[in-house]
């Protein structure tokens, strides 16, 4: 898969998946631009990377999206990683967490598609992100699932409306991250669960969700469907 001579912007925190997407669409060929809020945070995952350079955007404000637009100028490929979770059961969701959740994940990406679709090359793609908990409900991850519907809903209907522009999400599942570490030690016992219970029969890496990105942006005859990265976890 090659993206030689174009120019892909990822919109993440710069760690996790963003940096494992950054970083194959680099040595796919692309010339890539980081962007997100913390410029601290992006410059310090990226100084020293050869073909990747940073930009600010702030997703759930429209003003910065338009303005990352005029930067940039022309893009081939568009991925937003970005992401807020809203954890908890009915009765204990915060309605500012929920709210900022759906505004980065679900809004934030249609405003990207708004500002910055018409910058988008002939054979360009935007990707947006998804996730499990919207194929696999469970207690505790409703406002999770709801935005990671929303998302899947979101891609559908852009692929129709931005026509020719291929627009997709992908979905992972468990991936190692960081974004677990808040279970301290029961992080590997967590891990063991899931990877016993999937057919997969293994916890995904970034890797895993990088390489779809990459067939994302890169074949041309797929759009309007949400890519699962999962392991199967939804059919257990």
């Amino acid at each position: 898969m090659t993206l030689q001579g174009m120019t892909v912007l990822v919109v993440g925190r710069g760690g996790g998946i963003a940096r494992a997407v950054t970083l194959a669409a680099r040595d796919a060929g692309a010339q890539v631009v980081a962007a997100g809020r913390s410029q601290d945070k992006l410059k310090a995952a990226y100084d020293g990377e050869p073909g990747i350079t940073t930009e600010y955007v702030d997703l759930t404000d429209e003003a910065s999206i338009a303005a990352l637009g005029e930067r940039l100028g022309t893009v081939d490929h568009i991925v937003s990683t970005a992401s807020a979770r809203a954890r908890g059961k009915v009765a204990d969701l915060d309605r500012d967490a929920v709210r900022a959740s759906f505004d980065t994940k679900v809004i934030g990406p249609l405003m990207l598609a708004k500002h910055l679709a018409p910058r988008i090359n002939t054979g360009g793609s935007l990707t947006i992100f998804s996730g499990v908990a919207a194929a696999k409900i469970a207690v505790g991850t409703l406002a999770v699932a709801i935005t990671n519907g929303a998302a899947d809903v979101l891609a559908r209907s852009l692929a129709l409306e931005l026509a020719p522009i291929r627009v997709n999400a992908v979905s992972p599942g468990v991936i190692d991250t960081g974004a677990w570490d808040g279970l301290g030690a029961g992080k590997d016992d967590y891990f063991r669960d899931i990877s016993s219970r999937n057919p997969a029969r293994r916890i995904g890496t970034v890797d895993d969700v990088a390489q779809t990105v990459l067939f994302a942006m890169t074949s041309t005859f797929v759009t309007g469907t949400t890519l699962r990265v999962d392991g199967g976890e939804p059919l257990t």
